[in-house]
């Protein structure tokens, strides 16, 4: 019996801002050494394929053109990706693929559930004890890893292990679940060595996991049923019936069925296993100078130490501070306590309010064609740079407010203007009315790299009237 791998790709990553935004969060990023994303890293673990069948990712409608390129990169050509109309946290998402798995390969199919945005440094002894598993949840238990703890953390739900089920593989029932806990009761639970850190990733057969969901939630299976018979094909995506889905309550599989059932099981995994939600966490797992500072991109340290320092811009210098968190990206600096940094989603809250584009966007913001960038802006114009993927193809659209001018300065362009084509290769230049008829492609094998620039009296993204466009956008 083959697993099939559920990736749960929902979060917004607020504790990561500046890098992490709203419309690209943590998991799209490449934050541990290895240069991959955390969504691949996730998808590369499971690519065995005499162990996994292919994967079910389940995610926002926002982020589908991002996830369906960063796998292709890797390789995964076909996923199945389901669209939620909206957050509605684990149990619901987990019952969506639950119901989807029975369907194509029978009750007693095996699913293995798991975030995107983890790191596991080994992905050997991750796979491992997933093989060491697999008995135990044949026999109808719900399957939890747990992570032994290193240190007190306070940013971690916990499992206590109770009666030893499987001696060689050190598998317990579940006592109890509990949530984040202070750090006087965080240095209670390490030193009784009885708990274990809640990793988020579960095994079991499909079967026993709807029979429990059924039995504690019946309004949860009886929604995701309605939602998915409601469902229709986006592209190459399934988007979920909407109306019975927005009705589905927000709750996580922990609090619908693991402290609910009596099935639940915990296998201890020493993989090297992290949670890549606070700055603190990245700086534990990057290598650090003598003093102790995790530094990525341009800095300068001097009488500095045990700081985290990353920039994606302009250079970082640091003189006589310790314990910092330092972030800077071309259009927002973090600079915050180290010990602090589990409270900066107040600060994002706050950011929002005034300031709502820094918190969605970054200055690189990903469309299903490519991304643009902006490069300068001012009263009455603004200057991007767009790089469209070969064969994509900018929708056909007319601006209100606006005219554009286009700059080829990499690849081949087409234009079309008011039904009529034109071709541009590099230093030729178009021009767009206001109120004309338009649209951009790139026919070539290279991207095409494009300065637009903007004048009018509102150049907002939202002055676009849409006539037609292949990733059926409105």
């Amino acid at each position: 019996m083959k697993i099939i791998p559920v990736i749960l790709s929902g979060g917004s990553g607020t504790r990561l801002w500046p890098l992490s935004r709203s419309a690209f969060p943590k998991q799209f990023l490449p934050l541990a050494s290895s240069g991959a994303t955390l969504i691949q890293e996730t998808a590369q673990r499971i690519k065995d394929t005499k162990l996994f069948l292919p994967p079910i990712i389940i995610c926002s409608s926002e982020h589908k053109f991002i996830i369906a390129e960063q796998l292709r990169q890797i390789g995964i050509l076909s996923p199945t990706i389901i669209l939620e109309p909206a957050g509605r946290n684990t149990a619901p998402a987990l019952t969506i693929a639950a119901l989807c798995i029975r369907a194509k390969y029978g009750k007693d199919a095996l699913m293995l559930a798991m975030p995107s945005d983890h790191i596991i440094q080994s992905p050997t002894k991750f796979l491992s004890t997933v093989k060491h598993s697999i008995s135990q949840v044949g026999n109808g238990s719900l399957m939890t890893f747990g992570i032994k703890p290193s240190h007190p953390e306070t940013a971690y739900g916990y499992i206590q292990q109770g009666k030893i089920i499987d001696k060689q593989h050190r598998i317990c029932e579940i006592a109890r679940f509990v949530e984040k806990p202070d750090a006087k009761r965080a240095k209670t639970y390490l030193s009784s060595g009885k708990y274990l850190w809640n990793s988020g990733i579960f095994l079991f057969a499909v079967s026993s996991y709807l029979d429990e969901i059924k039995h504690f939630a019946p309004d949860i299976i009886k929604l995701c049923t309605e939602s998915l018979a409601g469902k229709r094909k986006d592209l190459d995506f399934i988007l979920l019936g909407e109306e019975p889905f927005m009705a589905l309550p927000s709750v996580s599989i922990d609090n619908a069925v693991m402290e609910c059932t009596k099935k639940g099981v915990v296998i201890p995994m020493d993989c090297g296993w992290g949670d890549l939600g606070s700055w603190d966490a990245l700086w534990d797992i990057h290598a650090k100078d003598p003093q102790g500072n995790a530094i990525i991109g341009q800095a300068h340290i001097i009488d500095s130490k045990n700081s985290y320092v990353r920039s994606d811009g302009p250079v970082i210098s640091l003189l006589g501070v310790e314990n910092l968190v330092v972030i800077s990206t071309k259009d927002a600096v973090l600079v915050a306590d180290k010990d602090k940094v589990q409270k900066i989603k107040g600060l994002v809250e706050k950011i929002k309010k005034d300031d709502p584009g820094l918190v969605e966007n970054q200055q690189r913001v990903y469309r299903p064609w490519g991304y643009y960038e902006s490069v300068d802006e001012g009263d009455r114009y603004q200057v991007k740079h767009l790089s469209i993927k070969p064969k994509e193809k900018l929708s056909v659209q007319m601006h209100h407010h606006r005219t554009e001018h286009w700059i080829v300065v990499r690849g081949t362009a087409k234009v079309m203007l008011n039904d009529k084509e034109s071709v541009l290769s590099e230093n030729q230049s178009f021009y767009i009315p206001v109120g004309a008829k338009h649209s951009l492609e790139n026919p070539g094998k290279i991207n095409l790299d494009i300065i637009e620039v903007q004048t009018g009296s509102y150049l907002e993204e939202d002055d676009i009237i849409r006539f037609e466009d292949r990733y059926n956008r409105r």
